[in-house]
């Protein structure tokens, strides 16, 4: 199942999309919420499944797959040759950092230059949407706590995330984070352990890289996050990106006012947005 947000922003409806298709969920289930912590917690995913009808043709405008989330959780470092390209070591235990939630954003929403950072980097990136809360979750079953699977460009203001010392605010500004096209089940993708990501720059590729080169895998993540930190439905990690990163190329490639970037994934498909200064 391929679930959806569709609407103008701030009135978006849940819906799942079926061959460029969309079923308006709430036509059938008026009572439905968004598609965040209620919706996964009231097992919507499972009730929908019946569902036959094959939509209307998708025209409206697709918005984050997932609304409102507690929490937006990132991996920095976490593809080997990611951090070879940078120069850094391999990590020994998952180097975790936020962003936050205002940094959301449509899988074809244009995201904004920061005026006080230059130095805007593209990072594709495989999102896992928790399904149900997760406390001290083993890694053989933390898969049984997803809900699904999106593409997430984890936009990053290089000159902020490095002269800050420490990544919070130069991955947080507003827009920073696009997802989608759709939060994917997992019965769509049964092995996420090989799926190909690739980043395009004005059509250029940039980042071709695989999630079996990841450090640190996606029930590995969930394992050792919830040690600690209960996860909860609706919550996103995103798991780091591959090589192939503007900043660590010679010369540097950054992003500037009408750059248009696509990031995608293989099973899942793909995001494209431009970028534009206030």
């Amino acid at each position: 199942m391929r679930l959806v947000r569709f609407g103008e922003k701030g009135s978006e409806r849940p819906g799942i999309l079926r061959d460029g298709r969309v079923v308006d969920i709430r036509r059938h289930f008026p009572e439905a919420p968004d598609l965040g912590r209620e919706f996964f917690e009231e097992g919507w995913i499972e009730r929908l499944r019946s569902l036959t009808d094959p939509g209307q043709p998708l025209t409206a405008r697709l918005g984050s797959p997932v609304a409102r989330p507690e929490k937006i959780i990132c991996l920095g470092k976490n593809y080997a040759e990611h951090a070879r390209e940078g120069g850094m070591s391999i990590p020994e235990k998952p180097l975790l950092f936020c962003k936050t939630v205002n940094t959301l954003n449509g899988p074809h929403d244009p995201v904004l230059l920061p005026e006080s950072s230059g130095q805007v980097d593209f990072e594709v990136e495989l999102a896992v949407i928790i399904g149900r809360t997760a406390k001290r979750v083993p890694r053989g079953k933390a898969l049984s706590y997803v809900a699904g699977y999106c593409v997430m460009n984890d936009v990053s203001a290089r000159e902020a995330q490095f002269s800050d010392k420490q990544w919070f605010r130069g991955k947080s500004f507003d827009t920073f984070a696009p997802l989608g096209p759709a939060l994917v089940t997992p019965d769509e993708i049964p092995d996420i352990s090989r799926l190909s990501l690739k980043t395009w720059l004005n059509g250029q590729l940039m980042q071709d890289g695989n999630t079996s080169d990841l450090i640190f895998d996606a029930p590995y993540l969930i394992s050792f996050i919830s040690q600690d930190i209960t996860l909860v439905p609706g919550d996103i990690i995103s798991t780091g990106t591959p090589s192939g990163v503007g900043i660590f190329r010679d010369p540097p490639v950054v992003l500037k006012d009408g750059d248009l970037v696509r990031c995608e994934i293989s099973g899942i498909g793909f995001i494209e947005n431009r970028f534009v200064s206030p």
